[in-house]
This record gives C-alpha cells, structure tokens and sequence, in this order.
C-alpha cells in the first residue's frame, strides 16, 4: 500500500512555479477565451493542470492564478472545495465506490470491505503498483442502478464484491475495460483533459442509457401515451382552460394565497395574543345569552 505524499504547497525558487508546459499554458490561455468572465474557467483549468501533473500541484494553483488575475489563496479555495480535484498524485486508474444510502444498502460497503482488503489499501489510498487509487464516492445520479462502482467517473452498474475485485484485476493487468454506459477505460491522466475541455474519439461509444433509465419510455411506447398537443383547440381543451382560468388568473391566485400566508407567519406573538382575545362586543353579546 502507498500512501502517495500530498503535492508541495510552497516553493524556495518562485520563479520555478511557472514551469509547466508551453503547451499546457497555451491550452490554459485557450480556456479562458472560451468564457466571456475569464475565471469562469477556473474548473476546467484545475483538470487541465491535474491532466499535466497528476494532481493539482503548488505550482498549478500559481499558474492559474496568474492567468486570471487572482490570488493563489482564491484558486486553492475551489481546488480545495471540490473532491474531484486531488492535491496529491492518483494512481492510473481511480476507483470510486459509492457509499452513499440507497448503494450503501445495496451492496456498497460490502464492495468497498472488499476492495480495501484485496488492494491491500484504505480509502483514498493508491495500490503499490501506482495502478489503482481507492476512495469512497458520494452520490453519482446512478441509483437505478446500484451498486455503482466507477472508474475515472465512467459508470460500472450493479455490481458486486467479486465483480468488483475482477474489474480492478483487469485494470492493473492492462486488459481493455468497457464501461456499461459510456467508453472504453482510459488512464485518469487523459479522462482529466477531457473534463477539461478537450475531447477525444471516445465519447460516442457504449450506449448512453441504460434499461432501468429508459423504462418510462418503453411504458409510454406499449401504451401509446404521448405528450398532448400543445396547439390543441378542441372542446375538452378549451373546458379545461375555462374552467381552471387563464395562466395569469392561476398565478394571481397563487400570489393572494402566498401573501396571506406570509402575512400570518409575519405576525409577531404579541399580534396573534391579540387577535386571539374575544372582542367586547362579542363578550355582551355572549353575557346576553347567558342571562
């Protein structure tokens, strides 16, 4: 197991900060054109560096901020805020394995158990080899198809401990992995260039969808549902609209209704107290009855 050391947050010889690539720098500088607010281009910037450098590195962070005119400190603020910038160096592959509730129970944890124990690694930590970094993932909208193990963010469904443990056999043997929707497995180097903005020949291959997301379609296929007509003016339309009034009355309504609302959670307790006590004309009037 090899705990990778975090990359250096300082450097004795400033001017060596800025060494990346010409290349690189020119790719940083073709992202900041592609936005009408420069910083805006911060993220993709940050998995361009990871791209070049494994991790978002000390002299990364400075690089980016020179080119967009900001501090260090405000570059380290996002590259620090999102996990899916890493300050230290990921193996070839990074495998994330959602522990989140519904995979969780579905077999998460026990894939997780699994895989720490096989790799001989904890979480976050990356395989002697260099080959594979291991690291428990949040939510990642797949939980159709849980457990959902993925692989430089490309989706492996429902899986299990030993479908798992093959999967990360293959990927340090060098055997070609498919995902189940989406592209064959690159190295986490070249899926970083292409978060950041620079494509490559993959992006079409594997479906897109799977079964469970595409259920309602096949349903709404097999009973020919289909979505109403927009331009429709037949009677029942027309009953309909006349009936509910116009989109202005509905919406007039629905102003009345939120500004009584607001207006009772906006008294204070002293003015509901008061609004509670029985008037003194009701008191005579009830005193009356009485006698």
């Amino acid at each position: 197991m090899t705990v990778l050391e975090p990359a250096a947050t300082s450097s004795p010889h400033p001017a060596a900060t800025l060494s990346l690539p010409d290349s690189t720098l020119a790719e940083l500088h073709e992202l900041v054109s592609r936005y009408p607010q420069g910083r805006s281009a911060l993220l993709p910037m940050l998995h361009l560096v990871q791209s070049v450098e494994g991790c978002v590195t000390a002299r990364g962070i400075e690089v980016c901020a020179d080119i967009l005119e900001i501090t260090a400190a405000e570059v380290s603020a996002v590259a620090t805020f999102y996990t899916m910038y890493k300050r230290r160096p990921v193996g070839d592959y990074h495998v994330g394995v959602c522990t989140n509730t519904l995979c969780a129970v579905m077999g998460g944890d026990a894939i997780m158990d699994r895989l720490k124990s096989h790799l001989d690694v904890g979480n976050d930590e990356t395989t002697d080899d260099g080959r594979i970094t291991l690291e428990h993932v949040e939510c990642n909208a797949a939980c159709d198809y849980a457990p959902v193990v993925m692989v430089n963010w490309e989706f492996f469904d429902n899986q299990t401990p030993e479908s798992a443990v093959r999967l990360v056999d293959d990927l340090r043997a060098g055997v070609e992995v498919q995902a189940t929707r989406g592209a064959r497995i690159c190295n986490w180097r070249e899926a970083e260039r292409v978060l950041a903005g620079f494509p490559d020949d993959r992006a079409d291959e594997g479906p897109a969808a799977g079964p469970a997301s595409l259920a309602g379609l096949r349903l709404a296929r097999a009973r020919n549902w289909q979505a109403p007509d927009p331009d429709a003016t037949d009677e029942t339309t027309r009953a309909s609209v006349d009936s509910a009034g116009s989109p202005v009355d509905a919406a007039e309504r629905a102003d009345t209704s939120r500004g009584e609302s607001e207006a009772k959670i906006d008294q204070s307790p002293a003015d509901t107290a008061e609004s509670a006590k029985p008037s003194p004309d009701a008191d005579e009037e009830t005193a009356g009855k009485d006698a």
